[in-house]
């Protein structure tokens, strides 16, 4: 079967403009049929019913033609080609009318409908063009023409009139129908590109944080070694068996966390890809960050539930989705340290970690602005984290909604569709 790709972009002149010329001429064929076989019954005259059929038959053959070839085709028809198509419609409409009355035959003004598609999808020249061969047409046939006789004169002008307001009807249908289309198939790429200027604004942001960051661990480095230089001299200076010697442990092993980060960090800078996380069950991934995270905050308890699904389920873990749930982790921690719940589970094709917390929940003002760009040093934070969680999630297809929970507090949760982590 031969078919024709309709590109959901509106890359005018291209594929989906030629699809809709395709539409556009077998309406033509449709309306040159049912006139040829209608006319001369409705108004008693004598028509050239067998060439008109012709004129049909060949238009119908050219629009098969046409989705022979550029079915074949990788590349839509330039302005060029739809040229020739809309100028293929304009002849075939011509010799048809020159059969049946010329200008004095209402159908005539199917000549507009091409005029106002071609400038809707032709550029400025191609289109100008189009319209002087229309005029002529319209010229030559107000002077040559095969004239229609009709056997009761009285009825002539009766028939031209219902057959203008007909073909108003039909035209402007057309007309809309193409340029709604169009219209709304503009729309879309407007949205899409605004989509991507956003896109692009947000990674040129991450792209200086990276920078920022990698600064950062390359100048943290000597105070935290400094750090522990001065940790170990504590703990050999301070007698065995005191509580300091505690607080001086995990001071150590606060700081040897910081390092290990910092060196990870500069690892695998630049690192985006998921491969590198290797394949892992979704319940073992969410545990292992969540521990992770509790490692670093030792005072604040997390109570996790995972879905039993979750086991069988094996992924392939994103370093960047993990930092992603440990800023929510971090998050909720801050405002509500005794009561932070973890709930991972799947919703919808989709795999879903939802942070719960007993916090102050979140201002209205800053719901619409919190993940979309840093907020600088202001409301208790600067909302890095949130922004750089929106960017991992939007590169895999996923989101992050904040919402009010029941008797206080917030709910972040984290979506990610499966088919883009699914191992």
């Amino acid at each position: 079967m031969i078919s024709l790709r309709l590109d959901p972009l509106f890359n005018p002149p291209g594929s989906n403009q030629l699809a809709r010329l395709v539409v556009l001429r077998w309406l033509s064929v449709a309306c040159m049929v049912a006139a040829t076989l209608a006319l001369p019954p409705l108004l008693d005259v004598e028509l050239p019913q067998a060439s008109m059929l012709a004129v049909a038959v060949t238009l119908a053959g050219c629009n098969l033609g046409t989705l022979a070839w550029y079915a074949s085709r990788p590349d839509p028809p330039g302005a060029w080609g739809l040229f020739v198509q809309l100028l293929a419609d304009l002849a075939g409409w011509g010799v048809f009318l020159y059969l049946s009355g010329g200008a004095s035959n209402p159908l005539i003004s199917f000549f507009l409908p091409l005029v106002a598609i071609a400038a809707a999808i032709l550029p400025a020249l191609q289109g100008w063009l189009l319209t002087a061969l229309a005029v002529a047409a319209y010229s030559v046939l107000w002077h040559v023409h095969r004239p229609i006789v009709f056997h009761v004169g009285a009825d002539a002008m009766r028939w031209h009139l219902a057959g203008m307001w007909v073909t108003f009807v039909l035209s402007a249908l057309a007309v809309v129908w193409f340029v709604a289309r169009a219209t709304a198939a503009l729309r879309r790429r407007e949205r899409e590109l605004a989509a991507a200027r956003e896109a692009q604004a947000r990674d040129e942001q991450i792209v200086a944080l990276a920078n920022l960051a990698a600064g950062a661990a390359h100048k943290l480095g000597t105070p935290l070694g400094t750090l522990r230089i001065l940790v170990d001299e504590l703990a050999r200076s301070t007698p065995a068996g005191g509580d300091i010697n505690e607080d001086l442990a995990l001071m150590r092993e606060q700081i040897d966390h910081c390092k290990r980060i910092l060196g990870a960090l500069t690892a695998d800078a630049g690192a985006l890809r998921a491969e590198g996380g290797g394949v892992q069950a979704a319940g073992i991934w969410v545990q292992t960050v969540t521990g992770r995270w509790q490692t670093l905050r030792p005072h604040t308890r997390a109570r996790l539930v995972c879905e039993p699904a979750l086991d069988e389920l094996h992924i392939v873990v994103d370093a960047t989705l993990g930092e992603a749930l440990h800023t929510l982790l971090n998050n909720a921690a801050d405002v509500s340290p005794e009561d932070v719940e973890l709930h991972a589970g799947l919703a919808n094709g989709t795999l879903c970690v939802a942070v719960l917390d007993r916090g102050p929940g979140i201002a209205p003002a800053l719901q619409a602005e919190l993940g979309r760009a840093p907020l600088g040093a202001r409301d208790g934070g600067m909302g890095i984290g949130l922004f750089l969680a929106h960017a991992a999630l939007a590169r895999v297809g996923g989101s992050l909604s904040l919402l009010p929970r029941a008797g206080g507090g917030t709910i972040a949760r984290l979506c990610v569709p499966l088919e883009r982590i699914r191992a």
